[in-house]
């Protein structure tokens, strides 16, 4: 039996390792996917119903939820191409230019974001939701500004763990309000609402750092199947 005819079941098995990586990430975004879809029918239904009373209470602030809302979705949905190794690799030009949009997207939102909260404390929303949003939108910012220091520095793999925190923290929209619809707690109060968005905030970091060391923990397993066939 000659090395090639033995190695190539070990080659057909690194492959496989890699397609299973490739898939769970797959399924991550098809998560994120069903959390917008949940989102946009249960609380954002009213961007299609001009009779929907939500238009009344946005109307005094709507010059301000108009950029921030055209910005937050620009970002929340072009951050997941941002993660294909495959689109990186092929069309290294087009990360860049949505990777810049990306960023746009952020700085636009975020600071938008917290202006709204805090206009919002004018017709009797807490002071403590402002200073949630304040923290969310900092973060927000200040990860996406280290991811972006760190490309432009060349260092490739810290920019890449910096967006996965910037897109945690951007993925708290989609997150606060599946936990309070799907769980009705949206419905006992404002303290409950601010619980939760409180938590998001607080786990949205943690969040990514998990995600990143299991992401290298797969991703160590045809690394180390391809040096055990290398030294077969």
């Amino acid at each position: 039996m000659t090395t090639a005819s033995v190695s190539l079941p070990r080659m057909s098995k690194l492959r496989s390792k890699l397609r299973e990586n490739s898939r769970a990430k797959y399924l991550v975004f098809a998560f994120i996917g069903l959390m917008l879809a949940y989102v946009l029918v249960h609380d954002e239904s009213f961007l299609i119903n001009a009779q929907d009373p939500e238009w009344q209470h946005i109307h005094a602030f709507r010059w301000y939820l108009l950029p921030h809302g055209l910005a937050g979705a620009c970002a929340l949905l072009l951050a997941p191409m941002q993660f294909s190794d495959r689109l990186r690799r092929r069309f290294a030009k087009l990360h860049r230019v949505v990777g810049r949009i990306y960023i746009g997207g952020v700085v636009i939102a975020a600071p938008f974001g917290f202006y709204i909260q805090y206009f919002q404390e004018r017709t009797g929303a807490a002071r403590s939701f402002s200073f949630a949003a304040a923290t969310q939108a900092t973060t927000w910012i200040v990860t996406t500004l280290i991811a972006l220091a760190f490309i432009r520095l060349g260092k490739v793999e810290q920019h890449r763990r910096w967006m996965t925190r910037s897109f945690a923290i951007a993925l708290i929209f989609l997150e606060v309000r599946v936990v309070l619809g799907v769980t009705g707690w949206e419905n006992l109060g404002g303290n409950v609402s601010e619980t939760v968005v409180w938590a998001c905030n607080v786990f949205a970091l943690l969040a990514a750092d998990i995600a990143l060391q299991v992401q290298e923990l797969l991703r160590a397993r045809p690394v180390r199947a391809a040096a055990k066939v290398a030294a077969d």
